[in-house]
């Protein structure tokens, strides 16, 4: 089984780009989606239901906006698309996808920045992981869990191009840092840095300007992070930062059932 998280920038511009090509090619059985921006009206049949897949999706209440969704070979035995809270619900920020026993997330954890650069979300930021992490520890203990997603934080040093130069930026402050650290000594296995402990360089984001991509200037902000039951299951972690149509690249695991 293969589980790929990708956030797209924007679900209609990906698809222009090859995005339904990529979702055939890459070898998925699952396939995490975050910052959709797309209603389903909005979304051509092809990409709404493409042959072969099961598609579902949890959109914002604000037009353009985050959204994320999951594309499935086999059919979930049920969605889920809220954590109880109108604070996080309305800006599409969850999906989870439970197939029997076993359940696989899409995330879009918010950014901190705010629309200022003033760190002003950063608070709204710390409360969506609190209440996620609340919500997941509670469901791996029925079974295996995938957290797949753009988590909009650099766990380590490692984890970015450039760390003292955003030592003060959301995205790799101290206190999301430590929030990341805290999932982590719950239990919660950063899929990627388990198989490639040590390694610099391996990003999944890059600035649109500047040569960043071209240059390798990026930050590790996506991951696919498991419960210790399903992490047992995991022979490969992979970053395909090859693959191009949006401003992140696909990251995933392979697993065996």
């Amino acid at each position: 089984m293969r589980i790929v998280s990708w956030n797209v920038n924007g679900l209609r511009a990906c698809v222009r780009k090859g995005f339904l090509d990529f979702l055939d090619a890459s070898g998925a059985d699952v396939v995490c989606l975050q910052e959709v921006r797309a209603f389903a009206h909005q979304l051509e049949p092809r990409v709404l239901a493409p042959e072969g897949w099961h598609a579902n999706f949890c959109p914002a209440e604000r037009p353009g906006y985050s959204g994320v969704g999951i594309y499935s070979r086999r059919a979930p035995t049920r969605i889920e698309t809220s954590l109880g809270d109108d604070r996080f619900d309305l800006e599409g920020r969850m999906i989870l996808a439970h197939f029997g026993r076993k359940a696989v997330a899409s995330v879009y954890f918010p950014k901190g920045s705010g629309r200022d650069r003033d760190n002003s979300r950063v608070p709204y930021k710390l409360d969506f992981y609190a209440a996620l992490f609340d919500r997941l520890q509670r469901l791996r203990r029925r079974g295996p869990v995938f957290v797949a997603g753009d988590y909009n934080t650099a766990h380590t040093e490692i984890d970015l191009a450039r760390p003292k130069s955003s030592a003060r930026t959301s995205g790799f402050l101290p206190e999301e840092r430590d929030e990341l650290t805290r999932w982590i000594e719950a239990g919660w296995v950063d899929t990627f840095r388990a198989l490639h402990p040590g390694e610099p360089g391996h990003y999944t984001w890059w600035r649109q300007w500047g040569g960043a991509r071209e240059n390798n200037v990026g930050w590790r902000i996506d991951y696919v992070l498991a419960s210790k039951s399903a992490a047992r299951r995991v022979t490969d972690a992979f970053i395909w930062p090859r693959v191009m149509g949006s401003d992140h690249c696909p990251v995933g695991v392979d697993v065996s059932w």
